[in-house]
């Protein structure tokens, strides 16, 4: 392991030593594993965005066709519903 120097505001660390303290942990060891947990997440991160971008399928709009078939299956009074003004606004 490595020791890291880092600055801060003396009303950070102050937050820092009670935060540790409520935690039952020290300050260094917050601090590190509060970037191990940004290094898991940013790598979770880049491995879901590439493997979005290597995903050949292609995400077009369903057929015309299948548009009408999902507006006829919505009933009548959750269609109005859908249509009805919004209330609430200056008119």
């Amino acid at each position: 392991m490595k020791n890291l120097t880092i600055t801060v505001e003396d009303s950070v660390l102050d937050w820092a030593r009670i935060e540790a303290a409520r935690r039952g942990t020290s300050v260094s060891r917050m601090v590190g594993d509060f970037m191990a947990e940004m290094q898991q997440r940013e790598d979770a991160y880049e491995r879901a965005y590439l493997a979005w971008r290597t995903d050949e399928r292609t995400w077009r709009s369903a057929p015309p066709q299948a548009a009408q078939l999902v507006a006829r299956s919505v009933s009548p009074v959750r269609e109005n519903a859908l249509n009805a003004p919004k209330s609430g606004g200056a008119a």
